[in-house]
């Protein structure tokens, strides 16, 4: 089970800070490495940042020693609620650019915000004096970036503030309405097609359909709003969130369910096939344009699972 971040003790809250600079050093070398030898003036900012990171750590790991002592227990950001999940960079090859920028932006606010959180609750002098410190190194590490970027990459800018609202846009709203979205379109194909080619009856189908999509939007809304409390990341109120997420899921199951209205089995099918195929466009195009998804990719991953679940509706339906 994940801890709250309000549950955890001084020493608990350093150790996770020390883990947390070490994953973000981690991060830009990896970033680093993989610009190197197609955009090194851009390697060569990531390399700057890295080594800041690396001087937070020392700094983190000196006033623990002096504290706590030596030994230093593992404690992770996946250990801890209100952390954004973060996909592993050997998954992202070839590093993009314009993606890695928005990934580095969002991680310099998530940081800040967690130094600013941890200044607040911190009752020793010198670990709220440090934690402040920290934090507005971080608020100024985008800025500094983009100097870094002004004097080494010409117009370019390394990180922008318009990226920086963008991600966090994606994260509160995009991102849950998206997997409710998904969730709704994709899930309810089965029951819905199953009970359409069982029944042939188009008001069964519609009933089952429509059982479906408000059960899958109650259940992912609940999922959502009890996940994260998005104390540490921006990512909104976990109400929001779930609202969002539940009601996008029951969109996206109600859309192919309401052709079943049509009397005629045969010409609400074909309705509602049409409908499927529109929903499952929509979520390639959202997949593309705000999860940094190539079109291609989105499609087929988005089209393969729908055709994969609508056959199995089918196929049960008809057996």
């Amino acid at each position: 089970m994940n801890r709250k971040f309000e549950s955890l003790t001084e020493k608990e809250v350093l150790a996770l800070a020390i883990g947390l600079e070490e994953e973000d050093e981690r991060v830009y070398s990896d970033y680093v490495e993989g610009l190197r030898e197609s955009f090194p003036a851009t390697a060569t900012v990531f390399e700057e940042m890295r080594k800041e990171e690396t001087a937070h750590r020392q700094k983190l790991i000196e006033l623990y020693r002096a504290k706590f002592g030596e030994h230093i227990p593992l404690i992770r950001r996946q250990d801890v609620k209100g952390f954004v999940e973060r996909a592993p960079l050997w998954l992202s090859q070839p590093l993009q650019l314009d993606k890695i920028r928005g990934q580095a932006s969002a991680m310099e606010l998530e940081t800040q915000r967690f130094y600013e959180k941890a200044a607040i609750r911190s009752q020793d002098a010198r670990m709220r004096q440090l934690f402040d410190d920290l934090a507005q190194t971080e608020r100024g590490h985008a800025q500094r970036a983009r100097e870094l970027g002004e004097e080494k990459l010409g117009h370019t800018e390394l990180m922008k503030e318009e990226d920086a609202k963008r991600r966090l846009f994606v994260l509160q709203i995009i991102q849950p309405g998206l997997a409710g979205l998904m969730d709704g379109s994709v899930s309810t194909l089965a029951p819905v097609f199953a009970a359409a080619f069982a029944t042939r009856n188009s008001w069964d189908a519609f009933a089952v359909g429509l059982a479906a999509s408000v059960g899958a939007g109650i259940s992912m809304g609940f999922a959502e709003a009890l996940s994260d409390d998005g104390s540490l990341t921006g990512r909104g109120r976990p109400l929001l969130r779930g609202v969002v997420e539940g009601l996008m899921t029951t969109l996206g199951g109600i859309g192919h369910t309401l052709p079943y209205l049509i009397r005629d089995f045969r010409v609400a099918t074909v309705v509602a096939v049409i409908v499927v195929i529109a929903e499952l466009a929509i979520i390639s195009w959202v997949r593309h344009k705000y999860m940094d998804t190539p079109p291609l990719t989105a499609a087929v991953q988005v089209g393969l699972g729908g055709a994969l679940v609508f056959a199995t509706g089918i196929l049960i339906g008809s057996s």
